[in-house]
């Protein structure tokens, strides 16, 4: 998954601006720890961080976009 695909998913599920919060604020254990941004900017591919949101917001992220 491109990275410009990923903001474009994250941004559909949960709108803009909270989607930028979620990627710099929310914490996720999937992630080891590490926020949205922290993963990303750790070189974790995209699509693993994807399933880390899709994993910690299950009713939040739409089938389509999973």
């Amino acid at each position: 998954m491109r990275l410009t695909d990923f903001w474009t998913r994250l941004g559909e599920a949960f709108g803009p601006a909270y989607a930028a919060s979620i990627a710099r604020d929310q914490v996720l254990s999937e992630l080891g720890g590490r926020t949205i941004e922290q993963a990303l900017a750790a070189g974790v591919e995209t699509h693993v961080v994807w399933r880390a949101v899709v994993a910690a917001y299950p009713d939040r992220v739409p089938a389509r976009l999973r």
